[in-house]
């Protein structure tokens, strides 16, 4: 049976019903059919993928052109699942028409179904210019990559009262300008918990505790294939480095050691072929 695509309407309704929202990142088209195999809720093609993907040090570099390519990829590979496009560093922070403009990129493009993009109040005239234009706009504060250069660097927010309002202030505003769902970065949870009960809209976490209406992990850190660092809040299902790192051992040790290729892994000729082959041979030799 064809999986359904849940949409807005559908997270609302698990919001209210207490029914968490699964959310996982991907970059490339297998791994966002397993995603949709598995029955995964949402999709996020972060630009996280500068560092999963193309081995940059932050998020900074990625264009977007690279985030274009990789959401059309995972458009693909999952038909079926609401699939969200993340807006990277320099897309939304000249203007509210250059914000719409890249944005409308995302949908007619790559056909996802959402954009998210970095900051609270600062970002409000950006998102209602996206929402402006008719496309679905996830917010996403706490701790936010593209400008940690400004907070300090990539630590957790919110943790002295002080803080924690910002937070709170961040999130109220970008529920009253319109958007349709939160993301909080790295956050206690007795701050996202609260903002997860006070807003009317679904509030997911990366790294923000178990209170919120669901959660967000990148699958390269949910199956061990980025090894440069693993954050506090991951949990990691398989190790995916050691399974293909074993199996490359193997490989090397089978071609050197002539156990591989063998007779099975050849295409042979077409029966009476070969004697016609042996005449063609002797013209060379």
């Amino acid at each position: 049976m064809e999986k359904k695509k849940l949409m807005v309407h559908d997270f609302v309704r698990m919001k209210q019903e207490g029914q968490k929202i699964t959310w996982i990142t991907s970059y490339d088209y297998p791994t966002a059919q397993f995603a949709e195999a598995a029955g995964i809720d949402m999709i996020l093609v972060g630009d996280s993928l500068g560092m999963c993907v193309y081995g940059y040090d932050s998020t900074v570099p990625v264009t977007m052109d690279q985030c274009i390519v990789h959401c059309e990829a995972v458009r693909r590979g999952a038909p079926n699942t609401f699939v969200v496009g993340d807006m990277p560093l320099g897309s939304y922070q000249v203007s509210d028409e250059e914000a719409a403009r890249n944005a409308i990129r995302f949908i007619k493009e790559a056909g996802v179904d959402a954009i998210k993009l970095e900051g609270g109040k600062r970002v409000i005239s950006r998102i209602e210019a996206i929402l402006d234009s008719g496309i679905v706009v996830i917010g996403h504060i706490g701790l936010t990559p593209q400008s940690s250069g400004q907070i300090g660097g990539h630590k957790a927010q919110g943790r002295t009262a002080e803080s924690a309002r910002l937070v709170i202030e961040d999130a109220l505003a970008i529920e009253e300008a319109g958007a349709q769902m939160l993301l909080i970065e790295a956050v206690p949870p007795e701050v996202s918990g609260f903002i997860a009960r006070k807003l009317k809209i679904p509030v997911l976490s990366i790294g923000a505790g178990a209170d919120c209406d669901g959660q967000l992990l990148i699958i390269s850190d949910l199956i061990g294939q980025f090894t440069a660092f693993t954050p506090k809040f991951v949990k990691r299902y398989a190790n995916v480095a050691e399974v293909v790192t074993n199996a490359l051992k193997e490989y090397i040790k089978d071609v050197q050691s002539g156990a591989f290729p063998t007779d099975e892994h050849c295409y042979h000729m077409i029966k009476g072929e070969e004697e016609k082959l042996r005449e063609v041979i002797k013209e060379y030799e």
